[in-house]
């Protein structure tokens, strides 16, 4: 029997053939957007890239970036298979409709079950020509498909209204009896332990932070804060480099949500007054694994846990696609590729220097290189290189690495961070004994980080004789390609940022109005604003001088050094990046 799905109107017409395209979909779909003029070669090529970082279709990645609109992608292969275009939110969907297709099948290929028509199953398809599909859900099914076209988005919101979404932070906190819940201390004040681990393996407990961890997973989030304060408890993501509030879980929950989560790193749940440091390793599908780095800080109002989010699928290791300029990556390259030296990657944490030390590391490795690493943490797993965690409580510190690595025939050496005179000054002597080493200093800028090394105790002599080159970069959000818009300033507002007289006629500000597909923030995804300053012979002298930061700042900006700031309002001009974003994150020069 014929279910009418629709909203008072008759159902749609079954297609009158099925489409054969011939070769890979993806493949299909740009060479004909390109061929009837609706995107641009280079942006096809910009999709592309994309496509292949993220996995997802070519449609969804062009409507992604802007290129061209969901639904016009929809009407163009209705028109080209002729196949009819469907509006989805136009139906209400039978249940048994549904549930002839798995979740999980929905979702794999971006289909949704509208109605049946006979021994014909009418589905929505984001890719009608996408026959391995057709194939699963006739299989799956024992119907006759017949395709129709609708856009990817408008797909995914049917699979997230129809299909059983899975438990919300509403539902995991009402399944809670707090009346139940009672951490008793002992005489001498402790929690009782016995209570505590019972407490932290309650269900519910056990639900409400897996979905916090997944839901960070989702929303990309770099960072989750679990904030317990006097009279509330706090969980904040990091996303795109700033916190924003997920929920408040009740006060009463505080312990138990901060035991679960040292159960699941492994931490002693007993000791709640010394700081503690552990891992959590999820796995999430079948070939994703996740790790957190776990950090718990005994505050005045309870432990406050910190997890760091490192996904290795993430990790991007292309030097190109980083942030840098032309002439300042060139300048790197050349650096790094010098058979000995020193290079040094500055900024504060959460600034990228880890991911711009990789991307090094991997354009370096090759079979005849041995590269060793000394890295607290070890963030991520690089084959081929030899990676060694710090453990400083055994006396394993930077320094004592650095040493052994000069026994292990080292070329290329990584010191995660230089901290103290002793990890500088064998640094130093490594970078003039025949060794490349790249290692990173929390500095403001690259000038300043010479005055820092003068400051540890390294003499001007060693300085000018080691070092080849010092970035400095900052992260800035790009605008989100899907709601950017112009963002017009008074000029005085552009002359104060930095820009010339010259450039107001050329600069357009552009920034995101915020929407769904960027949580209503206006930017999605980060980008890289980089300081490179090569260590040329006017700046030795005027080390070898005892010249300020200043002076050194404003020879190097003769030499060509683009500065934080004006690398950042290059950005602007490109309209990657919003003013106030800039503003945010460098100082006026």
């Amino acid at each position: 029997m014929a279910h009418d799905a629709r909203k008072g109107a008759a159902p749609p017409p079954p297609p009158a053939s099925r489409a054969r395209a011939p070769g890979s979909g993806d493949e299909r779909l740009g060479e004909l957007l390109l061929r009837e003029r609706m995107i641009s070669l280079e942006q096809l090529k910009q999709a592309q890239d994309e496509q292949r970082r993220t996995g997802t279709n070519l449609g969804f990645t062009l409507a992604r970036l802007g290129y061209v609109s969901d639904e016009d992608i929809s009407k163009f292969l209705a028109q080209q298979y002729n196949i009819p275009a469907v509006n989805l939110s136009d139906y209400e969907i039978d249940p048994e409709i549904i549930a002839l297709i798995p979740k999980e099948v929905a979702q794999r290929h971006k289909v949704v079950p509208v109605q049946r028509a006979g021994s014909s199953l009418i589905v929505a398809m984001a890719d009608p020509t996408n026959l391995h599909a057709i194939d699963d859900i006739k299989f799956l099914t024992a119907y006759n498909v017949e395709p129709v076209v609708a856009s990817e988005a408008a797909i995914q919101a049917a699979i997230d209204k129809y299909y059983e979404k899975g438990i919300s932070y509403t539902e995991a906190l009402e399944e809670m009896d707090f009346g139940d819940i009672e951490v008793r201390e002992d005489e001498d004040g402790d929690v009782n332990v016995l209570e505590l681990e019972k407490l932290s393996e309650d269900a519910p407990v056990v639900r409400l932070v897996n979905l916090l961890l997944i839901n960070a997973i989702r929303k990309g989030a770099s960072d989750i804060h679990v904030e317990p304060y006097e009279k509330f408890l706090r969980v904040r993501y990091r996303i795109d480099g700033v916190l924003i509030e997920e929920m408040q879980p009740p006060k009463k929950m505080q312990n138990a949500i901060c035991s679960r989560l040292k159960i699941m790193s492994q931490l002693d749940i007993a000791e709640r007054r010394l700081p503690q440091d552990g891992r959590i390793k999820l796995r999430v599908g079948k070939d994703k694994e996740m790790d957190f780095r776990v950090s718990v800080l005994p505050t005045l109002f309870g432990e406050k846990v910190v997890l760091r989010l490192l996904d290795k699928s993430s990790l991007q290791l292309d030097m190109t696609k980083l942030g840098f300029e032309p002439e300042a990556l060139e300048h790197f390259r050349k650096a790094i590729y010098m058979p000995y030296g020193m290079c040094l990657v500055t900024g504060p944490t959460g600034s990228g220097k880890t991911t711009t030390l990789y991307s090094a590391l991997s354009e370096l490795n090759r079979p005849g290189v041995n590269i060793s690493t000394a890295e607290d943490p070890v963030e991520y797993n690089l084959p081929g290189i030899n990676q060694v965690q710090m453990h400083d409580e055994i006396g394993l510190n930077f320094a004592a690495a650095l040493r052994s690595f000069l026994r292990q025939d080292p070329d290329i050496i990584m010191v995660g961070e230089i901290r103290d005179f002793e990890t500088a000054e064998i640094g130093i002597k490594s970078a003039l004994t025949g060794h490349m080493v790249l290692s990173t200093l929390h500095t403001n800028d690259a000038p300043s980080t010479i005055s820092r090394l003068l400051n540890m105790g390294i003499e001007p002599f060693l300085v000018t004789a080691s070092i080849n080159l010092i970035l400095a970069q900052r992260l800035v959000r790009k605008n989100c390609p899907a709601c950017v818009a112009e963002d017009p300033q008074p000029a005085k507002a552009l002359l104060d940022a930095g820009f010339t007289e010259d450039e107001l006629d050329q600069v357009k500000l552009r920034r995101g109005r915020g929407c769904r597909e960027c949580s209503n923030t206006g930017y999605r995804g980060r980008i890289a604003i980089y300081e490179v300053m090569p260590f040329s012979e006017e700046l030795k002298e005027l080390v070898l001088q005892g010249s300020s930061t200043a002076e050194l700042k404003a020879q190097a900006v003769r030499g060509g050094m683009n500065t934080l700031r004006r690398a950042g309002l290059n950005k602007v001009k490109e309209g990657l990046t919003s003013l106030e974003e800039v503003l945010r994150v460098t100082a006026m020069d």
